[in-house]
């Protein structure tokens, strides 16, 4: 079974650029079976835009199991309503 990867990698600006790493269950000629790219948008994997590789490697030891991450959703921040006044309280200044 083949596998996909999405990283992101913090550079040294602050910023981060996203990339995709494939994990092939078959080598090619040169022993390979890792190849990674720079990440496209859907529209560009529609539009079948080529692939801006990075580079190529090899899987060096594994347990034999890969598991899909969770998707892992912000939590909203918490609202909390502003205190009522109580009731013989006066928001007067004077």
């Amino acid at each position: 079974m083949s596998s996909l990867l999405s990283i992101s990698i913090k550079g040294k600006d602050g910023s981060y650029k996203s990339y995709t790493i494939s994990v092939s269950d078959e080598t090619n000629e040169y022993g390979q079976n890792v190849a990674m790219w720079i990440e496209q948008s859907k529209e560009d994997r529609e539009a079948k835009k080529p692939r801006t590789y990075i580079g190529n490697g090899r899987v060096v030891w594994t347990d034999g199991s890969i598991k899909v991450a969770d998707k892992v959703q912000p939590a909203e921040p918490a609202q909390t309503p502003a205190p009522a006044p109580a009731e013989d309280e006066d928001d007067l200044p004077f």
